[in-house]
């Protein structure tokens, strides 16, 4: 997939990720092409995300707040490998809380806090963990947050 639409506003950017959204959370996925972006937005889903982009993300800060959206040509879409296209009913515009690491894997137990800045704002940052559970602990993270050390 590929986009040319420019962002919307001045302190916006486009980034190769995909956002899931759950309770008006906004969840990046981001990391090279074939990291399994995609994967894990349609496994959230399947646990109650909604998708909000696929491929591409628009990233703006709108009146203080970091908010993701997609492209309008990918908006409703999603990649499935082996399958094509897929349509979605997608979200609208939603609040960025957390971003994924895919590149990454997550070595610790108790993984210390990181954060990512995105447009200036300090967005949580989660790497990847290999464990078939993985979702589903993102989910509870959307959900209830965690811990602070």
């Amino acid at each position: 997939m590929s986009v040319s639409a420019p962002p919307t506003h001045a302190n916006s950017e486009i980034c190769h990720a995909s956002c899931v959204a759950y309770q008006n959370q906004g969840l990046l996925i981001k990391g090279d092409s074939g990291s399994g972006k995609s994967s894990l937005a349609l496994q959230l889903m399947a646990l109650g995300a909604s998708l909000v982009a696929d491929d591409r993300v628009i990233l703006e800060d709108v009146e203080g707040h970091l908010l993701a959206s997609a492209p309008p040509p990918l908006r409703g879409l999603i990649e499935m490998r082996g399958i094509g296209l897929l349509n979605v009913k997608a979200h609208g515009p939603v609040r960025l809380v957390a971003a994924v690491d895919m590149d990454r894997v997550e070595e610790e137990r108790l993984p210390r806090f990181r954060e990512l800045d995105l447009l200036g704002h300090p967005v949580t940052l989660l790497r990847r963990v290999d464990s078939p559970i993985f979702p589903a602990g993102l989910m509870q993270f959307l959900k209830s947050g965690r811990r602070s050390p």
